[in-house]
């Protein structure tokens, strides 16, 4: 994790991730690792890097200085739970996205047709003032990730978006067709997820 803002530490528990987050959301899974960190003692600016398989997400945040009661009681922080670590800790305002590729049986999209992608923000359950995701840009790539292409978006839900592709010919794509998703927040947080080959054509 990179920061902005001096080393200070203010906090254990600091964060719950799901760190597997960019993988379960494409298989539906609900569970994932967990994981806590330190933070300085002020209000900073963050970016935030995970790797699963090929996705790689980027996130960039702002972490404000914890409450005591920032943690939900029924939701306590996991310091609690298992070293007895009191310290005040709070979820962080990290952009989830989920997907549905509205894919055939056999996991493919027919080549040489318009297709739609439906992408939907969300955040950690425990957080408690819920930003909303207010803007979301999608682009495409027929070439495993050399060349990028914007894709036409447009909202069509709270949180939710719907990402039109025009899939070329199955022998212009032969790794797959490569998703990049850049979403913004009411408060300026944001996500870069970069899915090198989300479907496959047939």
């Amino acid at each position: 994790m990179k920061n902005t803002v001096p080393s200070a530490r203010r906090r254990r528990g600091a964060l719950m991730v799901l760190a597997a987050a960019v993988m379960l959301a494409l298989t539906g899974c609900d569970g994932g690792d967990l994981v806590s960190y330190d933070l300085p003692a002020k209000s900073g600016r963050y970016t935030f890097e995970a790797k699963t398989d090929d996705v790689s997400t980027v996130w960039q945040y702002t972490s404000a200085e914890p409450a005591k009661d920032d943690a939900p009681q029924l939701s306590p922080c996991m310091g609690e739970v298992v070293g007895g670590d009191t310290a005040a800790c709070r979820p962080e305002p990290l952009i989830f996205l989920r997907y549905d590729f509205g894919l055939a049986l056999d996991n493919t999209v027919k080549a040489g047709e318009s297709h739609d992608i439906t992408v939907v923000g969300y955040y950690q359950e425990r957080l408690t003032a819920l930003p909303k995701v207010t803007s979301l840009k999608a682009e495409t790539t027929f070439d495993g990730g050399r060349t990028w292409r914007p894709a036409t978006t447009r909202a069509t839900g709270k949180n939710t978006f719907t990402t039109t592709v025009r899939n070329p010919r199955r022998d212009q794509a032969a790794h797959g067709v490569g998703l990049r998703i850049s979403a913004t927040d009411s408060q300026g947080n944001t996500v870069r997820q970069t899915l090198p080959s989300a479907y496959t054509l047939r």
